[in-house]
């Protein structure tokens, strides 16, 4: 009788068995399937910050191309649906809400500007979701606090790293000089008063702009006749490229040169030429950045990325703008690779904490992910301008500057990058 009632009971087990082993292992996470990884960015493709950064999305889905045509990551081809925002705060939100909602994303990456990656996380709730918003074109050191943005991953060093290392610069080499100081008034150029304030430098005229306000007739010549009334040695630009285009292309009509510093946002020569800006003219002007030229096919990166665009992304010039988003494509492929063949957004996340300080990457300077910082690269070379409007590293060789965005020094750097895994694919 006990024997009996043992078979049924013995069977039912069986058939749950069974049952478990048929059910997948995991429930499918939105925007991943079998085959395929859907990602997305916002991006200013038209519209007065759009000079430049527009070919950031470009030369994402190059490299993605390049990895798709390789088989792909885990198997999977990744698709990168673009929207453009047009540097709009309120527009980036609309849009990224059409990408996680209606397109369906499994992550944002790249997403340019302080003002939209703030306003994204904040009203599409990205935290709340655990939405990754991965390796973002901004250098606001906010992003860096894993508390205030715990799925947000930095790309670039921040602007107070660079207003502290453009601090130090100014203070071995100008001491006693008259300073002025070009800046974006909002989060951007705040981040970069805060720099300079650690850097104890102290500007003679300060002259803030809003941001599009470069867009207006005659408000870019006003700031070139007050900088000739102050009369400084040296003037800094920390702007976007159509700001920054903006006054020197002024600067040019009223035949005034100071020493320029030109901030790496708005400091890409091929951006400023499409502009108007004489290459010539800026021959003698400094610049910052973290990535190698993209003038040094010398670089084994560089070098890659260029081969990479010549076949995937056929008649767009090379530039910066071309190395960040081949960058942040690059780095947001082995993360993928890293998180495994059972791809969650939390596991992508975890990923990127345990191992991205080790990814493979063209910056000249360490990334500072970890369990406890989403803090992206750390420092910039300093390069002069020659007269065909490229930047060469000062000396002839990349001597890299790292701190962070507290008050740190600023210090050489011994850092090692990691060398490029065989062509240029994730190992």
């Amino acid at each position: 009788m006990n024997r009996r009632k043992l078979i049924p009971a013995s069977a039912v087990i069986a058939a749950a068995s069974l049952l478990l082993s048929a059910a997948p292992a995991q429930a499918a996470e939105q925007g991943v399937t079998a085959s395929s990884i859907k990602l997305g960015i916002t991006v200013p493709m038209t519209g007065i910050a759009s000079p430049g950064y527009n070919k950031i999305p470009g030369a994402m889905k190059a490299y993605f191309d390049y990895v798709n045509a390789n088989g792909g990551v885990n198997g999977r081809k990744i698709n990168l649906v673009v929207k453009d925002d047009q540097y709009i705060p309120t527009l980036a939100v609309a849009k990224a809400n059409e990408l996680i909602l209606k397109d369906k994303v499994f992550a944002l990456v790249g997403t340019l500007g302080t003002a939209s990656n703030k306003a994204i996380a904040r009203s599409a709730q990205l935290s709340a979701r655990g939405i990754p918003a991965l390796f973002v074109n901004t250098g606001f050191s906010g992003f860096a606090d894993k508390k205030a943005y715990p799925t947000t991953f930095s790309l670039l060093p921040s602007y107070q790293m660079e207003a502290k290392v453009i601090g130090k610069y100014l203070d071995e080499n100008f001491k006693g000089k008259k300073v002025g100081l070009i800046y974006q008034d909002d989060d951007f150029g705040l981040d970069a008063l805060n720099g300079f304030k650690q850097a104890k430098i102290e500007f003679d005229i300060k002259i803030p702009y809003a941001s599009g306000s470069q867009a207006v007739a005659g408000v870019a010549g006003t700031w070139i006749t007050k900088l000739q009334a102050a009369k400084p040695d040296v003037v800094v630009l920390f702007g976007v490229s159509s700001a920054t285009a903006a006054a020197l292309g002024n600067a040019f009509a009223y035949k005034y040169a100071p020493q320029w510093i030109l901030g790496s946002v708005g400091g890409d020569p091929v951006t400023l030429a499409a502009n108007k800006v004489p290459p010539a003219f800026l021959a003698g002007a400094k610049g910052f950045s973290f990535a190698p030229s993209p003038a040094d096919a010398t670089d084994e990166y560089i070098k890659m990325f260029m081969d990479v665009n010549t076949t995937y992304n056929k008649g767009v010039t090379f530039d910066n703008n071309i190395v960040a988003g081949m960058t942040s494509a690059f780095l947001t492929v082995q993360a993928i690779k890293a998180a495994g063949p059972n791809l969650t957004r939390a596991g992508l996340i975890a990923a990127i904490e345990k191992s991205g300080a080790t990814f493979a990457n063209p910056s000249l300077t360490p990334f500072a992910y970890s369990a406890t910082s989403h803090v992206g690269a750390t420092g910039y070379w300093i390069g002069t301008y020659d007269a065909t409007g490229s930047l060469k590293p000062d000396g002839g060789k990349y001597t890299v500057y790292t701190t962070d965005s507290g008050t740190g020094a600023v210090v050489t750097s011994t850092y090692k990058r990691p060398a490029m895994p065989a062509k240029g694919l994730p190992n």
